[in-house]
């Protein structure tokens, strides 16, 4: 459910990245009888996932929140970030430069902040909500009746 299903048993865990090791945590986690008065903190679950993978992820971490259960995730994915409650942005750099409250509010508040740069980047990508494509199915091969060719004989 959390998306490891690529790992093996008996992998050794330290050829796991932070992320992967989180998200075995969580299914452990999974497992056990839900109070629903959990915080659940992650720093970047998303780490080395493919995006189906991500969304999977996703689909656990807001059933834990269905249940009553509190997520809090650091994390720079764009496909995170905007299914969020509330982002608490901080910044606006990294290191010395950063650790300052930006800015605090639902995807579409932090996007309307200019000086975040989490904002900057969501805003654009909220605008443009992907749209699920279906494919319509296969239908049954018809035949087509194809006319012949008459081939001229040299003589």
């Amino acid at each position: 459910r959390v998306g490891l299903d690529y790992i093996h048993l008996g992998q050794q865990a330290t050829t796991l990245s932070g992320g992967e090791a989180q998200r075995v945590k969580l299914a452990k986690e999974l497992s056990r009888r839900a109070t629903g008065k959990t915080l659940y903190i992650l720093d970047e679950p998303t780490t080395g996932l493919h995006f189906e993978d991500v969304r999977k992820l996703l689909e656990v971490l807001h059933a834990l929140v269905d249940h009553g259960n509190t997520v809090c995730v650091i994390e720079h994915n764009l496909e995170v970030i905007k299914t969020a409650d509330w982002i608490i942005d901080l910044g606006p750099e990294g290191g010395d430069k950063g650790g300052h409250l930006v800015a605090t509010g639902t995807p579409e508040d932090v996007a309307e902040v200019k000086g975040s740069y989490t904002g900057q980047y969501l805003k654009p990508y909220l605008k443009n909500k992907r749209k699920v494509v279906k494919v319509p199915a296969k239908k049954a091969a018809t035949k087509t009746k194809t006319k012949k060719t008459p081939v001229r004989k040299s003589a």
